[in-house]
């Protein structure tokens, strides 16, 4: 936790700096805003505290105007209304009176570093999932976490940082898809005065922010590809270049990255660099969508309701019998997502002692889709399967599914043909063929993406 303090140190901001060291905060003292600013630049804050009598407007116009996202809280003398109305209109997101309460600077602290996106599972699909995770929390390795939107790689990706050697140190997550390609290269690496409209000041990148913890590269698949040649150096060489400066910068980082697209289709079509793939990849963690966790579905809802209770100042309510069932029933497109918002929802339309299923809602109001049953959708995967046979030949057919068994097993040959129910031997002719034919092959270990690798 690294705290900056703005402003002049009287007996109470003292007193208040004193006790975020003894919770373990890392403190830096500021006399006023551009001081604050330069060392916001230099080094990063999780939270920034600032005297009240201090203008915070033009504190908070200047992190936005520099895309830097700390918090600020604002303090002063007494419990002045008036003073503490007109910092949160500013644009700080707490007013904390001094003399300081030892507990309300901790609850603040704890409430800035503690990660409210609470890791729970039951499932065996998860389990299995966290026990690699688990295995892996406290090497150096680059780890490609993946699965669909909303299946919580963020917050895996956090709970390897918890887990890991580096726990101490800052965990920085930068969100590549939400920061236009222009503006992410000085996002990850910094940049010097005057590099480019608007760079009035030297500031540090995320990858020094995060020098010494991790830094999470969230949907990495969304970054330009000529940025990716510049992170690959960063991850291979650790060392990383400001924009517009002129020394490299050494860092020691591990990196996380998270995508819900297909990397290894991506590098096929030429829009995600494969050294790339094959330097981030060296573990993957997959998260199976919530529909193939059933187990985590119920466990989830009730902690979302527990939760949302809480938050809201509302008795915390069980599930009904006929909310679980609906509940259980959806096929919920947006995973964890998508749970949470209509938990949340339901925590707020519920009336009775239970949440009932007619506070189980879309946001529109509507009653919430429940899927196929188990049978009708082995039906549709079937008639879609068939579908895609249609004018193709049997050759073409044959083909497909024998590569994309060797995919599936990774490039083991006997495994393979084990599932296909031919001998090695004729398997290991039909891909002589498909070699011959220049059609790319799958070697072992790898998928055909990767089989450039060796």
């Amino acid at each position: 936790m690294r705290l900056l303090i703005i402003g002049r140190l009287s007996g109470e901001l003292v007193t208040a700096s004193r006790i975020a060291m003894s919770r373990g905060a890392a403190v830096t003292q500021a006399d006023g805003i551009e001081q604050g600013l330069n060392a916001l630049r230099a080094k990063g804050a999780d939270l920034v505290m600032v005297d009240v009598a201090l203008p915070i407007r033009s504190l908070v116009t200047a992190l936005s105007d520099e895309r830097i996202r700390t918090p600020v809280v604002a303090c002063g003398t007494g419990t002045d209304a008036k003073a503490a109305v007109a910092a949160i209109q500013a644009g700080a997101k707490e007013y904390i009176p001094l003399p300081p309460d030892p507990e309300l600077i901790a609850a603040v602290l704890e409430a800035v570093t503690a990660d409210a996106r609470s890791f729970v599972w039951r499932d065996p699909a998860m389990e299995r999932v966290v026990k690699l995770a688990e295995q892996v929390a406290r090497s150096d390795a680059s780890v490609l976490i993946t699965g669909e939107s909303g299946t919580g790689k963020e917050v895996l990706a956090r709970y390897l940082h918890t887990r890991s050697n580096r726990v101490q140190k800052p965990f920085v997550s930068v969100n590549c898809a939400a920061i236009p390609d222009a503006l992410l290269e000085s996002e990850l690496f910094g940049h010097e005065k005057g590099a480019f409209t608007g760079a009035v000041a030297r500031r540090i990148g995320r990858f020094e922010e995060a020098n010494g913890g991790t830094l999470l590269l969230d949907e990495i698949s969304e970054m330009d590809v000529r940025l990716q040649a510049k992170l690959l150096r960063a991850l291979q060489e650790r060392v990383i270049d400001r924009v517009g400066g002129t020394q490299p910068v050494k860092v020691d980082i591990r990196v996380l990255a998270t995508s819900n697209r297909n990397l290894a289709e991506e590098a096929r079509k030429g829009t995600f660099r494969e050294d790339l793939l094959y330097r981030l990849n060296v573990v993957n963690l997959r998260l199976p969508p919530l529909r193939d966790r059933p187990s985590d579905i119920l466990e989830l809802a009730g902690h979302f309701a527990r939760k949302y209770a809480e938050a809201n100042g509302v008795p915390p309510r069980p599930l009904s019998a006929e909310a679980r069932r609906l509940v259980m029933q959806s096929p919920w497109p947006g995973n964890v997502r998508e749970l949470e918002n209509t938990l949340h929802r339901a925590v707020l339309l519920a009336s009775g002692p239970e949440i009932d299923a007619d506070a189980i809602r879309s946001p529109e109001g509507d009653a919430l889709a429940v899927a196929a049953s188990p049978v009708a959708r082995a039906v549709q995967a079937a008639e879609a399967a068939t579908r895609g046979f249609v004018g193709r030949s049997l050759a073409e057919v044959e083909r497909d599914l024998i590569l994309d068994t060797l995919d599936h097993c990774l490039g083991n040959r006997t495994h393979a043909a084990k599932i296909l129910g031919i001998s090695i031997r004729t398997l290991r002719n039909k891909l002589n063929e498909y070699t011959d034919s220049g059609i790319p092959v799958a070697e072992p270990g790898h998928t055909r993406a990767l089989a450039a690798y060796g």
